[in-house]
């Protein structure tokens, strides 16, 4: 469960606010399968009693009383599962525009408090300011029921609701909100396309006769292994309280052996000094794996999925009831302002999808933080609860610092962060170089040279970029071959004339950006070279001047691709001197910093993954093979490179692809590297096969960097859509990372690490602002300075 700094000035209140008084209607879209407009008024079917079914039965017949609102529910009135919900400030000024009399009944048995207690290892970290509101289930539905049966809705409890085609072809819309089992979804499956994944941790719902004073997460390490205790009040005397643990620990622990009330009175023994020694209970209660929920499709024709039957979020951060009534109001709404039943669940679908992805990624990175907890718990006890609050990526330092600066502060004390220093802005030391902040310019490929030869373009490119704050400037992938290159406008370091290009790039960044370092990123196109300029075609084969391609397999990248030949023993050594020759090259052009490109499918990456590996010798099979002249390059490379300069390696820790690099696999490589030398691992996903799906979202490959930080204890880079800097607080604050690269926000802002530093109101240690724009180093003050501050409210 968690909280977040909102402005209630749109989403479900907005939503809502349309709903209740219809005052407008978007533009239509269009629907390729629509039903018409029968001429009567609209008859609606509903399957599934739970808060989300009611509170759309409840809005569609309070907009419109001629219609039939028919419910059916296989439980009886007062059966319900679980014990407390909680809703957002914003949720519930939704509810309250648009059924004043559904909120005055809810507020009056809301229990609301502000702080999150995280108890571990004997000591309790608590940080206020989070502003939750719950209250007991079992009263949210009397109070559906009771508004529905004012309205004269047809609720049908104990009964089955018919087949779902008949449904369909008997009322003008359906609603399936019969939860994570839905059988509307199954009937339709070929079309809502639904996707289950079934997670880690075995979790118990439970209740207790006593209120919480906050939010309390409580870690007990056991025999058996790590157990967690999830209690929020719901009431002045109750709370619920959920207990999670991983399958191998349940079963270690010998839950799957005992019957329900010996797995509560087990519960309670262990978590007895958060719960003072009280009993636990049970409601029904059954251990149970959290099921991920995620459909291609929401509607089909006039059914429509409506909560957990369309999506289902962790109860990590407390979004399940808040999601279905939020879809009750959005439908409400497009319901209102479309001109038929068909545009109108075209509208809802478009309009809750962006919503519910983003909510759906939060509560992934949440639930897999808390699956994975044993890695955190040698974690100093304020990081640790930093990072507890932090793990879903939607609370961060900034907001977090706005609800309780106190806690804050302490946590920032504790990393060592000098009196107002933001934790970007502390130094690291990498061997020999020590820089300045966390921030790095991450490589990005310009397809700009000339015969491989970087020109003024790289002068202007890397020099502004290096006068703009931050610690690290990294080149390019630079070849270390012509036939090495990914396209003809790649840079390369093969060459006497090369090297003394970059060697004006660094004395550049050494007299003009003092205290910058400047990295280089040394690589081998394989299988992925010969192909055109980013911006005429990516990934696409030159139409003429192509030169041959070699790889670790004779594996095409994509079917037009050229198929490289598979590299033969004597090549394997060309190749790798041709390594060794570039380095040297580098080291005499002054680079401060070398990395060996590993990853995003070229050539040393393509030994790496099983997917573009299939060789039958000493250099494939299984991973100590497929790694063995990733580690002879690095080792020649290491070899000229001088002692005092640090070497990182860039790996894809996945390859978002079936059969590819596995977690344990990329956590194996960077031991290796690290036994072999390297100073830090840059930790990238993907691009090594065409036929990847990533899973795209913000800051979405750091999971793979904490994984390596935590299980190797080696320094990582961070990479992959990190766009804030209170991102990267955040990151660096939590212990999820060490360095921050950052691409894309570069290229629209080369000054992007002091405009940070000037946005914070920072001006210390690790910011230098260049003297001729020394002038500009304060923020200028624009617009309203009064305006209030935002409310603290619980979302996610």
């Amino acid at each position: 469960m968690e909280g977040a700094v909102t402005v209630p000035t749109s989403g479900a209140r907005g939503r809502t606010e349309r709903a209740a008084t219809a005052a407008w209607a978007r533009p239509a879209t269009t629907n390729p399968q629509p039903p018409t407009q029968t001429g009567h008024p609209l008859r609606v079917a509903i399957v599934g009693g739970g808060p989300g079914g009611l509170y759309a039965a409840a809005l569609l017949k309070r907009l419109d009383p001629n219609r039939e609102v028919t419910l059916w529910e296989r439980n009886a009135p007062d059966d319900t599962f679980g014990f407390g919900v909680v809703l957002s400030d914003e949720t519930l000024g939704g509810i309250e525009h648009a059924d004043p009399v559904v909120y005055e009944a809810l507020q009056k048995d809301f229990t609301r408090w502000d702080d999150i207690d995280i108890v571990h290892r004997g000591t309790r970290q608590t940080a206020g300011g989070h502003g939750f509101a719950a209250l007991g289930r079992k009263r949210l539905l009397e109070v559906l029921h009771e508004r529905c049966r004012s309205l004269g809705i047809d609720l049908r409890f104990r009964t089955e609701a018919p087949y779902p085609a008949w449904l369909a072809e008997t009322y003008d819309l359906v609603i399936a909100a019969d939860g994570v089992h839905s059988t509307t979804r199954e009937a339709y499956a070929h079309v809502f396309r639904p996707h289950m994944a079934t997670h880690h941790c075995r979790y118990i719902w439970l209740a207790t006769d006593f209120a919480f004073d906050a939010f309390r997460f409580e870690i007990a390490e056991t025999e058996h292994g790590v157990m967690q205790l999830h209690g929020y009040p719901y009431a002045a005397d109750a709370s619920t309280v959920i207990v999670e643990m991983r399958e191998e620990v349940w079963r270690a622990a010998g839950f799957a052996d005992l019957d329900d009330q010996e797995s509560v009175e087990r519960c309670a023994k262990i978590f007895a000094e958060a719960l003072g020694g009280r009993p636990l209970r049970s409601n029904k209660s059954a251990w149970t794996r959290f099921r991920t929920v995620v459909n291609e499709r929401w509607s089909h024709r006039n059914v429509v999925l409506l909560g957990d039957a369309a999506h289902t979020a962790h109860f990590s951060i407390g979004s399940g009831t808040k999601l279905a009534v939020e879809d009750a109001l959005a439908l409400a709404a497009c319901l209102e302002e479309q001109p038929s039943p068909a545009r109108a669940l075209e509208a809802y679908e478009e309009e809750r999808r962006p919503v519910v992805a983003s909510t759906q990624r939060a509560a992934r990175a949440s639930l897999e933080w808390f699956e994975d907890i044993a890695r955190y718990l040698d974690q100093p006890p304020r990081q640790f609860a930093f990072n507890l609050l932090t793990r879903s990526r939607r609370v961060t330092h900034d907001n977090l610092r706005l609800r309780d600066a106190r806690f804050t502060g302490s946590v920032e004390r504790a990393f060592g962060c000098p009196p107002g220093t933001p934790p970007m802005f502390t130094p690291f030391r990498l061997r020999g170089l020590t820089l300045r902040n966390r921030v790095v310019v991450s490589p990005m490929d310009m397809y700009s040279a000339v015969d491989g030869v970087p020109g003024d373009f790289h002068l202007v490119h890397l020099g502004a970029r290096a006068l703009g704050g931050a610690a690290l400037v990294m080149t390019e992938m630079v070849c270390v071959s012509a036939d090495g290159r990914i396209t003809p406008g790649c840079a390369g370091l093969y060459t006497g004339k090369q090297a003394e290009s970059w060697k004006r790039i660094t004395e550049f960044v050494h007299a003009r950006a003092p205290g910058t370092a400047i990295g280089v990123q040394l690589g081998h196109s394989g299988r992925k070279g010969s192909t055109k300029l980013m911006w005429e075609g990516m990934d696409e084969p030159l139409q003429d001047g192509n030169w041959p391609l070699v790889a670790a397999s004779p594996m095409p990248y994509r079917p037009e691709s050229q198929t490289p030949r598979e590299l033969s023993r004597a090549q394997l050594t060309d190749i790798r001197e041709q390594f060794t020759a570039a380095a040297w090259r580098a080291a005499r052009a002054g680079f401060d910093l070398l990395e060996l490109h590993c990853a995003h499918g070229y050539l040393l990456s393509g030994f790496l993954s099983p997917l573009t590996n299939h060789r039958t010798d000493a250099y494939g099979g299984t991973l100590a093979k497929r790694l063995r002249f990733p580690l002879e390059v690095f080792d020649a490379v290491r070899g000229v490179w001088p002692d005092e300069r640090p070497m990182t390696v860039r790996i894809s820790a996945t390859d978002w692809a079936e059969g590819g690099t596995s977690g344990e696999e990329a956590v194996a490589i960077a031991r290796a590297f690290a036994a072999h030398g390297a100073d830090a691992i840059d930790v990238s996903t993907g691009q090594v096969v065409a036929e990847e799906r990533p899973e795209f979202g913000r800051s979405y490959q750091t999971p793979y960097a904490d994984r390596i930080r935590h299980e190797t204890g080696i320094p990582v880079i961070a990479v992959g859509a990190i766009s804030s800097w209170d991102d990267v607080n955040s990151l660096i604050l939590a212990g999820r990372t060490d360095l921050c690269a950052l691409a894309r926000p570069h290229l629209y802002d080369p000054h992007w690490t002091l405009h940070a530093a000037a946005e914070q109101g920072y001006d210390g240690p690790g910011v230098v602002w260049p003297a001729p724009y020394r002038a500009g180093s304060r923020r200028p003050q624009t617009g309203r300075t009064d305006a209030p501050k935002p409310r603290l409210t619980l979302g996610t």
